[in-house]
């Protein structure tokens, strides 16, 4: 098999967490596990099959693990796996960027910013 040709780095790591919704589902396991319908409910917007289809991208590519409880009913959860980790560090700085670029464009970030966990500083 051929190994694949990036022009530039970047262009892996956003192969691994660009789109719309893996960093947002990363940040939100940044503050713990996870169960499916926990990060449906904080992720407005997201519908029930881009969340398990994203969910499984992450887990594949070992950025994430999938923690099945032997119990009924069947509980699941996901967390970061220490690989996983390692991106937190970028999401923080794009967070950060991320409300710069709100407050130059918008001035007043609760203008455009949801009510959300994530966004309570």
């Amino acid at each position: 098999m051929k190994a694949k040709r990036y022009n530039i780095p970047v262009e892996a790591a956003l192969e691994v967490i660009g789109g719309k919704w893996k960093c947002v589902i990363l940040c939100h396991l940044m503050r713990g596990k996870k169960r499916t319908g926990e990060l449906k409910k904080l992720m407005t917007g997201i519908t029930q099959k881009m969340l398990t289809q994203q969910l499984r991208e992450l887990e594949e590519d070992g950025i994430i693990n999938r923690i099945i409880y032997n119990q009924v009913p069947p509980k699941v959860e996901y967390e970061l796996t220490e690989y996983g980790w390692s991106v937190t560090g970028i999401l923080e700085s794009l967070s950060a960027w991320g409300l710069q670029h709100i407050e130059r464009v918008y001035g007043d970030k609760s203008a455009v910013l949801e009510e959300n966990i994530l966004n309570e500083q």
